[in-house]
């Protein structure tokens, strides 16, 4: 993507009346480390799209060491984040830093800031060398799976090599230029060690351009060797100048879009499938104008789900593992699957089991060929909102709409299931412990379409996808392309800096069970630090429900998944463990609400949505029965059983694998 930068001011001469190359003065230059320039040219940097411009590098978040104190640190300094010297004033606009606990925290909630703001402004991440920069790697996968922007700037080992090896450094025998920054060469969709000043030229411009570019956003890494940070070089102004990446919208190819008109025309039971691209395009009333128009189903996967209000007439819910039944059932008979912006996972597709008509066909409406030909779809390769509006206009003149009584089907089946979603919120016993689904039943009667709820492992995302009743595009935040523990809190933290400018401020849920919680807790001190509003809901059941009950279904046992003393035979089948997460919230800075009852739950919930500060609700949840509990899977996913083993459990658990496994299929 190419960006633009301010035109230079012309005075109308002819060609021959400019000063010639041999007279013309040098171009002015400015002295500044290449840690200085970097964070002056990335204060300068823009997004644009539809005619709105955002500034790309909104802040840095770091943590320092001395791998980065004394140049990316210095030059944060120098860019308005302590005491300016002289006469106080500043070169160019500022560049705040954030204080983060943890590098990988740091990079959630860059991600959350970022998926916030549409992918149009992003991070930056500074680390030291060593553990610092290897801390990124989880990070850094998980923005490039699910394909939001992050500029990570880990220290490096010397250029230059003055002592060797150096404190953190890795030494390869075969490599002499490898350092452990190596690691998040797979991970990034652009990596770049800057071993002299002006490479950062070139490398900084590159960076921008993938940041920018919706088909190949991801983290981003520039590794900086210590020394090099610190170096000066004569830079040209030129580099500092504002530049303006555009952030396309690609239209569809003609041919393409026939195709695509042709296919829809012939569909009797066409259903489309939501993803995350509906939302980075901002295409949701474009696809409520296409299903106004054709009465099209639509299906949601986690990153797509809000693309249609819960009360939209067309929507049936989640897709595939953690799908509704409407949903589900549809897709078993669909003959078009109109993929838009999604990658079509293994929760979706139920591991290739989802889609079982002989005679189904997919069209897939995405910005990327990648992903718009998988399944062996017609592609229709464009922006979503654009393909959308093209595909809306082509099909207005033909004529098309669903059969009346596939409407009439699937919104019957839809309301068969929302009573499902009712039985499982309802609480019949206001002093009664709740259980999982109940807390999310108490919370939806609470929340607006300004809420904001964050979520991304345990069985709260499975819970989320089926039952919960979405009122705004931006409302569900359930982060599943890496399904990752721990980046709740700090993606919350990046969501509430993403929202803190607007006219009023937006409650920002992150949920959690105990098993997150204790993975990443430490932005919590960030939180503080800053006074955000966070409300953190710490659901405790006691170790890992959601792996427990997988565990259970293919031979595992449980083994490993519950937070228990040892027993005497080795097990941990003892009593709970004696851990109070909602003192150790408390310890961190946090108001601490406790909840024992539904009724006290409720009440908590009410006083948290309303605190202008950071605000814990712990309650301890209880175990479901079948009809206390949510509605079970409505499609099959694929986890290996064991095919051999004496343990009955095991032995069970195969028969109902290989039975699954046959009806898997390849869409050719």
């Amino acid at each position: 993507m190419s960006p633009t930068s301010p035109a230079s001011p012309t005075d109308g001469a002819s060609p021959e009346s400019r000063p010639s190359p041999a007279n013309a003065r040098p171009a002015p230059t400015r002295r500044l480390t290449t840690a200085q320039a970097l964070v002056a040219f990335l204060a300068r940097q823009y997004t644009e799209l539809d005619g709105r411009r955002h500034r790309l590098i909104n802040a840095t978040w770091g943590i320092f060491g001395h791998g980065n104190v004394a140049g990316i640190g210095q030059a944060l300094v120098e860019a308005g984040n302590g005491t300016r010297n002289g006469n106080g004033s500043r070169t160019g606009p500022r560049m705040p830093y954030l204080q983060g606990r943890n590098e990988q925290a740091m990079v959630h909630a860059a991600v959350g800031y970022a998926r916030q703001s549409g992918r149009l402004s992003a991070h930056a991440v500074t680390t030291s060398i060593g553990p610092g920069a290897t801390n990124l790697v989880t990070g850094a996968a998980l923005a490039t799976i699910n394909h939001l922007p992050v500029l990570l700037l880990p220290g490096d080992t010397f250029a230059t090599r003055p002592a060797d090896p150096v404190l953190q450094q890795l030494e390869v025998p075969y490599a002499g230029d490898v350092s452990v920054n190596d690691c998040l060469r797979p991970v990034s969709r652009y990596f770049d060690r800057v071993t002299r000043p002006e490479a950062l030229i070139p490398a900084a411009l590159q960076a921008m351009r993938v940041l920018a570019d919706p088909t190949q956003t991801g983290a981003v890494t520039l590794a900086l060797p210590q020394d090099v940070q610190a170096e000066a070089y004569d830079w040209p102004e030129e580099f500092f100048a504002e530049r303006v990446w555009r952030v396309r919208r690609p239209a569809p190819d003609t041919a393409e879009l026939e195709a695509a008109v042709r296919a829809v025309r012939s569909a009797r039971r066409p259903l489309i499938v939501a993803g995350g691209g509906v939302r980075h395009s901002a295409a949701e009333e474009t696809l409520a104008a296409f299903t106004a128009a054709t009465r099209i189903p639509v299906a949601s996967t986690q990153a797509g789900k809000g693309a249609l209000r819960h009360d939209h007439p067309a929507d049936v819910g989640g897709i595939g593992h953690t799908g509704t039944a409407t949903a589900d059932e549809l897709a078993r008979t669909a003959d078009l699957v109109i993929g838009i912006g999604t990658r079509y996972t293994d929760f979706t597709t139920a591991s290739g089991t989802l889609f079982e008509n002989p005679a189904v066909r997919f069209l897939n409406l995405n910005i990327t060929g990648f992903d718009a030909h998988k399944l062996a779809a017609l592609p229709l390769v464009a922006d979503a909102r654009t393909g959308l509006e093209a595909l809306t206009s082509a099909l207005a003149g033909r004529g098309y709409r669903i059969d009346p009584a596939y409407e009439t089907e699937y919104t019957g089946a839809k309301e068969v299931w929302e009573e499902q979603v009712e039985a499982s919120f309802t609480t019949p016993d206001p002093t009664a412990r709740p259980t999982q689904t109940q807390v999310l039943g108490l919370l939806d009667t609470l929340v607006t379409e300004d809420d904001i709820l964050i979520n991304a492992a345990g069985s709260l995302p499975g819970d989320l996808h089926k039952l919960w009743r979405t009122r705004s595009r931006d409302q569900y935040h359930v982060e599943y392309g890496y399904s990752c523990m721990g980046y709740e809190i700090p993606a919350a933290i990046g969501v509430l800096l993403a929202t803190r400018t607007q006219e009023r401020p937006r409650p920002v849920w992150a949920l959690v069970g105990d098993g997150t919680y204790l993975m990443n807790p430490t932005e919590i001190v960030t939180a503080v630090q800053e006074n955000l509003p966070l409300k953190l809901l710490i659901l405790q059941n006691h170790g890992y429900a959601s792996i427990g009950g997988l565990s259970e279904a293919v031979g595992g046992e449980r083994l490993g998944t519950a937070y228990r003393h040892r027993d005497p035979d080795g097990g941990f089948t003892g009593p709970p463990l004696p851990v109070d997460l909602a003192a150790n919230a408390a310890s961190l800075g946090m108001r601490v609400l406790r909840a024992t009852t539904v009724d006290d739950l409720g009440k908590a919930l009410a006083e948290a949505r309303g605190a202008d500060g950071p605000t814990c609700v712990y309650v301890e949840t209880e175990t479901p029965d079948t009809v206390s509990g949510p509605p079970p899977a409505q499609a099959w996913w694929d986890v290996p059983v064991a095919e051999t083993a004496s343990r009955p459990a095991a032995v069970k658990a195969r028969e109902e694998y290989d039975r699954q496994v046959a009806a898997r299929r390849h869409h050719l």
